[in-house]
């Protein structure tokens, strides 16, 4: 458990970064709840990765180098929900309840259900292995938007990567291949769309940037533009539209790109984000060998 010192220190941080950061008082936006803290709930990780709401507000989450999917239910209690997961990162949930993976122990995109069973979606481009997809979101059709990146892993048997370039993929409901959606990023990593369907958020963390696309009715992209001066491992939404973004800590922008604050989290590294529990109003932290819980006054809309 952590310690009340621990909590106490991580506020006073948080509380002086967050007025250092800002030039509003940090209560009037209105994002944490008042008298909120960080909660470590539990540090027995590797890498924590790609956590993902189910329609009751359990949390689902990877622990990428022990290739294990955990639960984190709207309760509170924490569970190992698969082992042997094809190294799964990033996670989403689709409509029937199933769980989508990017599983990059053989470049896959997986659909788990309930019970732990896998089906195969994607296990190749045009002939090639994927680099290694990394992150992932679907649209209101079904269709999932993917990124991969190349990240040497040590368990793979190839030293270099099968296909030129690191891209953001469409893959439409039931097609078995995807479609390129943009080729001209450097390392292409967090990804998520608007519920309303209309923009897509891309990280290029190889080049310190995160742009905004108009989502085509076929799901093709247009009008890339430059949203934020920093890349991000994962990201999320809020129901004022504001986007967080991950790295060190969590960093908050609004939705014309003006950033709010940053949340500093006491880890060397925060993965991914998502918002969880009963009401989407728990933001959950992956942050390396740790995960985190802070109540806050918005609401997630995945």
């Amino acid at each position: 458990m952590i310690k009340f010192s621990h909590i106490l220190a991580v506020l006073l941080l948080s509380n002086q970064l967050l007025l250092a950061q800002s030039n509003d008082d940090i209560s009037s936006l209105n994002l944490i709840q008042k008298g909120a803290v960080l909660v470590q709930v539990s540090k027995q990780f590797t890498f924590t990765e790609g956590p993902a709401v189910d329609k009751k507000g359990n949390i689902y989450f990877t622990d990428q180098p022990n290739d294990k999917i955990w639960k984190y239910s709207t309760d509170g209690k924490l569970t190992l929900f698969m082992e042997k997961s094809g190294r799964s990162n990033g996670l989403y949930f689709d409509k029937k309840g199933n769980i989508i993976s990017c599983a990059d122990e053989h470049n896959e995109l997986w659909a788990i259900n309930l019970k732990g069973e896998k089906t195969v979606l994607l296990d190749n481009i045009k002939g090639h292995q994927a680099n290694g997809p990394n992150d992932l979101w679907i649209d209101g059709k079904g269709g999932i938007y993917f990124t991969d990146p190349y990240y040497q892993r040590d368990y793979w048997e190839r030293k270099k990567p099968d296909i030129e370039g690191q891209k953001v993929y469409y893959l439409p409901k039931g097609a078995s291949q995807p479609v390129e959606v943009d080729a001209d990023l450097k390392r292409p990593n967090g990804i998520v769309g608007t519920p309303d369907g209309k923009y897509l958020y891309v990280a290029d963390i190889g080049d310190s940037k995160t742009y905004r696309y108009e989502i085509q009715a076929d799901g093709t992209l247009a009008n890339r533009q430059l949203f934020a001066p920093m890349g991000s491992d994962g990201m999320t939404l809020d129901n004022q539209e504001n986007l967080y973004l991950t790295g060190k800590g969590v960093t908050i922008y609004n939705p014309q790109g003006v950033k709010l604050v940053n949340i500093p989290v006491p880890s060397n590294w925060v993965g991914n984000i998502c918002f969880g529990g009963k009401d989407r109003k728990i933001l959950f932290i992956t942050a390396s060998e740790s995960v985190y819980t802070l109540q806050m006054e918005v609401k997630g809309v995945e």
